[in-house]
């Protein structure tokens, strides 16, 4: 029969007691021995059992003072992102501004046109690009009412296009080498042969030189006192001083309103006496003032006589 004290009742209450639990005698428990932290030299060594004492911290060394120099001193605070955004945008603006120095003298030009039979005016030795009153009155012989105007000699230059002068309002036969446009005031258009001197060789058309007649011209003697006024015009500033002329025509133009007339013109030029072909053609052009067309082939240039009777045929009004 099993002892009262070793049945295990089935609830404990409070006033159980406690059952002693002896354990084997080859049962030891071990506890480990907590280690010990070495000591500095100059630390005496502490006692087991002693308690170590605690060190004081050492002081927290007080804020650098603030730094001087204002923006400068606070570069080094910037983040630096924001050194590279700023480095970023400086390099932009300058290779915005190095393509535009470079780039600056290579403005597109305009749109060239194809060139138009107009000759820009220049000036030129001997010419003038307004007539002055000669102080000594330069006296020319009376015009003829009608005079036909001859065939020249020579053979006429191939023409190989008109010149429309829109600065004038008038067109002629535009003519092939050795004539070439260039540039001679005061005509608006020029078509020259050889170098430039006195006298010239010359087909130029120009709105007729001095003042704006008053009335305006309305009969055919009108045009032809014009005419006679621009020939006086050439002999003061075209040829050599003294010159004098003799009329070889003097008519009707072919077309419009206006007056054409052919003078030769007698020079000296180094002690020797010359000669010059001319022609006057005056123009009504629907302006306050009327356009003049002047051609001169001096003798030097006689084969070319011949281009003067095309341009008397074939000027027309715009």
């Amino acid at each position: 029969m099993a002892d009262v004290g070793d049945q295990i009742p089935s609830s404990d209450s409070p006033t159980t007691p406690f059952r002693k639990i002896v354990l084997p005698a080859e049962e030891t428990v071990m506890v480990p021995r907590p280690l010990e932290r070495p000591q500095p030299p100059d630390h005496p060594p502490v006692q087991r059992g002693q308690v170590q004492p605690v060190q004081p911290l050492p002081p927290i060394p007080p804020p650098p003072p603030p730094l001087k120099g204002g923006l400068l001193a606070r570069i080094g605070d910037v983040p630096i992102k924001a050194v590279y955004l700023l480095g970023a945008i400086i390099a932009t603006v300058l290779a915005v501004l190095l393509v535009f120095v470079i780039f600056s003298g290579d403005v597109p030009k305009e749109t060239q046109q194809p060139p138009r039979q107009v000759v820009p005016v220049s000036p030129v030795p001997g010419g003038s690009a307004s007539p002055k009153p000669s102080a000594a009155g330069i006296v020319l012989p009376e015009v003829p009412a009608s005079l036909a105007y001859p065939d020249q000699a020579g053979t006429a230059t191939l023409t190989i296009g008109t010149i429309s002068d829109l600065a004038t309002g008038i067109s002629y036969p535009r003519l092939g080498l050795p004539w070439t446009a260039k540039s001679f005031a005061p005509f608006a258009i020029a078509q020259r042969v050889g170098k430039v001197a006195i006298p010239h060789t010359v087909i130029g058309s120009a709105m007729l030189p001095g003042a704006t007649p008053k009335p305006k011209p309305a009969k055919s003697a009108d045009y032809r006192a014009l005419a006679v006024r621009a020939v006086n015009w050439t002999l003061r500033t075209q040829y050599p001083a003294g010159a004098t002329i003799a009329w070889t025509g003097s008519q009707k133009v072919p077309v419009g309103k206006g007056w054409m007339v052919g003078y030769k013109v007698t020079y000296t030029v180094s002690g020797k006496q010359k000669t010059s072909q001319a022609i006057i053609s005056i123009h009504d052009v629907g302006k306050t003032k009327p356009a003049m067309l002047f051609a001169s082939i001096p003798q030097s240039g006689k084969s070319h006589y011949r281009d003067l009777n095309g341009i008397v045929l074939n000027i027309r009004t715009l």
